[in-house]
């Protein structure tokens, strides 16, 4: 197939423009292209001229042709110059691919996004990081929507204001891994929209085998923004669906209802530190293959993600010592005095990272990142540290992330079981051993409980097509109470 290189000036991305949905192929988009590109559109400026203001870039093409097509860039401004010049850009990144064309079967010529779309597009390479930065390659390489500039700048702003406010009641939370204390690397909250909802969350839903205690009600912008949250999800759901999904199908297990958000996990990072390992979120209250909207304020930060690579049947011991290594994870904890487990585990999750590849997006300020059905079973997600970190005017070095979740009516704690410890017990999926991969199972979580130890209970979990549970022959006495949507209890 031939391929050349438009030579038109790329087009700038309009910030008010809803992203696109077509595939692209990053791999297309190595430095030398970036560079044939930028040198076919300046050739008077020096090659590695242009690499310097590249990397300043960000490896934006768009935003070095904005900042080289202005007058001082055509009256010769020193490159020096140029690279102070780019820091008040946005360092958005967009596809490439669009402006590269290929020959297609009925001999037109089509930008190359339109053909990668048709095509199945290779994982990034062993011990290697794929970064994606536009919305067009974080979706075709990804179970995940992004949606830069989500929300008018004023009104994201004000958001964060608030919630740096309110993050002055945030808290770490303490409970045991592998006998021993650990606790949360940075603060955070949960917040619901009525009292009752407080009552229920600090008595009855637990997490990591432990009641949250710093439950809030939710914030007026909060509550605010969770509408237009609602309505850009379930667009993103209904999108994804049609043109990713085999048959144009939603997945087995999925729900077919309009996703409503009805509680907010509000984190708060200080300072490019804090971060979260390898982990997929629980799924307990959420069901099977959950969609979650994540709003990220403040400063960037770089969210990694990996694809889970089943292993051999035999293979079981080191599968239970991931998943132990998960449940940590989870909830965003550093290990106090790590023992031989800990260390054996550190090695062998980043032993697994490094042998399949990864892959990066930026989260800059006021970005909206949807992950999909898929993301929670077959994906792992982290919040990677940074040896340094921009700036943002408003929150200097802390990164505020809200993650809209919707809990399932019938998987509320009042009808999930409980082990032999008396504890609630957890949803989980097998996601490594190729025999059970993809059912789900009730266990024990007694044993991250501080002061108690866990039990052997097992049951495997049984659900519609609709991904609601069918308890057999066990009968509801009782139908518990809801957590109210935020939008509708405005």
């Amino acid at each position: 197939m031939d391929t050349f290189i438009s030579r038109k000036r790329p087009r700038l991305s309009n910030a008010s423009e809803e992203p696109k949905q077509n595939s692209s192929d990053p791999c297309e988009d190595t430095t030398d292209t970036k560079l044939a590109i930028l040198l076919s559109l300046f050739p008077a400026i020096k090659q590695d001229e242009l690499l310097d203001i590249l990397v300043s870039c960000e490896g934006s093409v768009e935003n070095v042709a904005e900042l080289l097509s202005t007058k001082d860039a055509t009256a010769g401004t020193p490159a020096s110059k140029k690279r102070t010049a780019v820091a008040s850009l946005c360092g958005i990144q967009t596809s490439l691919s669009s402006h590269v064309f290929t020959t297609s079967e009925d001999g037109s010529m089509r930008p190359m996004h339109e053909h990668a779309r048709k095509k199945n597009l290779s994982p990034p390479k062993k011990g290697k990081t794929l970064h994606l930065y536009s919305p067009e390659d974080i979706a075709a390489y990804t179970p995940c929507t992004i949606i830069h500039n989500f929300l008018p700048a004023k009104e994201a702003d004000a958001l964060l204001l608030e919630l740096l406010d309110e993050s002055k009641h945030f808290s770490r939370y303490d409970f045991q891994l592998f006998n021993r204390a650990v606790h949360s690397p940075h603060t955070y909250a949960v917040y619901v929209s009525t009292p009752e909802e407080h009552r229920q969350q600090t008595s009855e839903y637990t997490y990591g085998g432990t009641s949250r205690s710093n439950v809030r009600q939710a914030t007026p912008k909060l509550r605010s923004v969770s509408r237009q949250v609602q309505k850009i999800v379930n667009s993103e759901i209904n999108k994804r669906i049609r043109d990713v999904y085999p048959d144009g199908k939603k997945l087995k297990y999925q729900s077919p209802k309009e996703w409503r958000p009805n509680a907010a996990f509000v984190n708060c990072y200080d300072g490019p530190t804090e971060s979260v390992g390898y982990h997929s979120d629980k799924l307990t209250y959420l069901g099977p293959h959950p969609v979650i909207g994540s709003l990220s304020l403040g400063v960037a930060r770089e969210f990694r993600v990996r694809r889970i690579v089943p292993r051999d049947e035999d293979e079981t011991v080191e599968e239970e010592e991931e998943e132990e290594e998960g449940e940590g994870e989870d909830l965003g904890i550093n290990k106090l005095s790590p023992g031989s487990n800990y260390t054996r585990n550190q090695t062998s999750s980043a032993a697994r990272a490094d042998a399949q590849g990864q892959i990066s997006i930026h989260l800059p300020h006021n970005s909206l990142l949807v992950m999909h059905a898929e993301m929670q079973e077959e994906w792992k997600h982290s919040i990677a540290p940074a040896q340094t970190i921009s700036p943002h005017p408003i929150s200097g070095n802390r990164r505020i992330n809200i993650t809209y979740r919707w809990c399932r009516d019938t998987l509320n704690p009042r009808y999930t079981p409980r082990c032999k410890c008396g504890e609630h017990t957890i949803l989980r999926c097998v996601q490594r051993k190729h025999e059970t991969r993809g059912r789900y199972m009730w266990m024990c979580h007694g044993g991250l409980t501080p002061g108690k130890e866990g039990c052997s209970f097992f049951q495997w979990a049984e659900f519609d097509d609709d991904g609601d549970p069918v308890w057999g022959k066990q009968t509801i006495q009782d139908e518990a109470p809801t957590l109210a949507n935020f939008s509708a209890s405005q």
